[in-house]
Order: C-alpha cells, then sequence, then structure tokens
C-alpha cells in the first residue's frame, strides 16, 4: 500500500521520479508497469497493474447504457497510458496529462492507499489547506456512515 507525500520536479521531457519507496512496493508486487490517467480533482492517478485491471473490471460493469457511465469511463480510459521505470526510476508522463493536471515543473506525489496520486504542487497545497479544516468533520461523516 501507498502513504505519504513526497516533493518532486519534473523534467522537460516530462519525466517524473517516482518516489523510491513507491518503486519497492511495485516491485514486491512484481509490477514493472503501472498505469497513469486522469485522475479526480485535477490530480493523476497511478495505478500498478494488478491494481489497474480491478479498477477497469469495476468500470467495465457499469452500464454503457447510462449517459454518465459512458462519459465517465470515455474521460478516464482516454486518458490512460502505461507507464514503465527506466533504470534511474522515472516515468514518462504525456504532455495531455500534464497539461490535464496543470502540472509545469513542481509535483507532490502522494500515497492514497492502493494508488498513487501525481499534483501540481499548487494545486496539491491549494487542496490540502482548504480541505485540512473538515478533516475530523468528514471522518465523523464517512464513518458513522459505514456504521449504519
Amino acid at each position: 500500500m501507498f502513504y505519504g507525500e513526497y516533493e518532486h520536479s519534473i523534467d522537460k521531457k516530462g519525466r517524473l521520479i517516482v518516489p523510491a519507496r513507491f518503486r519497492e512496493i511495485f516491485k514486491e508486487r512484481y509490477s514493472e508497469k503501472f498505469y497513469v490517467t486522469r485522475g479526480l480533482d485535477r490530480c493523476l492517478f497511478l495505478f500498478a497493474e494488478d491494481d489497474w485491471k480491478q479498477q477497469e473490471k469495476k468500470f467495465k460493469e457499469l452500464p454503457f447504457t447510462r449517459e454518465e457511465a459512458r462519459k465517465f469511463n470515455r474521460l478516464y480510459f482516454s486518458g490512460a497510458c502505461e507507464v514503465i521505470c527506466d533504470v534511474q526510476g522515472r516515468i514518462l508522463v504525456p504532455q495531455y496529462l500534464l497539461d490535464y493536471a496543470g502540472i509545469q515543473e513542481e509535483v507532490m506525489i502522494v500515497g492514497v492507499s492502493d494508488r498513487v496520486e501525481i499534483w501540481s504542487k499548487a494545486k496539491w497545497q491549494q487542496f490540502f489547506g482548504s480541505s485540512i479544516d473538515s478533516f475530523e468533520t468528514l471522518a465523523e461523516k464517512l464513518l458513522d456512515d459505514k456504521k449504519n
């Protein structure tokens, strides 16, 4: 599982160093391929191959007769691409994904349990700053809802 926040930068060619701890986790899971796609809140999602296949299976089950399902799947899967770490631990993030997330140079790489999120540093700081005060309220609501 992926946890923690890491500050990195992306080079002019669109290469991003995956934090060493995350590379170790990928290696432990025998995963050499990763999938990066458009995430929610204008970040990017990075999945290990097995987790990606689980996501893909779940979203394939959405009824294509529903407009929302078609729209979501189009946006989610059309943005996806397979990436592999080079010998220096970098992945190449396509420009259209960098544009989507507003990433220019400074990034935050955030572990969120079964996935890694890649944020523009400025957008992460904005999200974190506007969300941290509601952390306890969210916990109460989500955990109380789960009990019922």
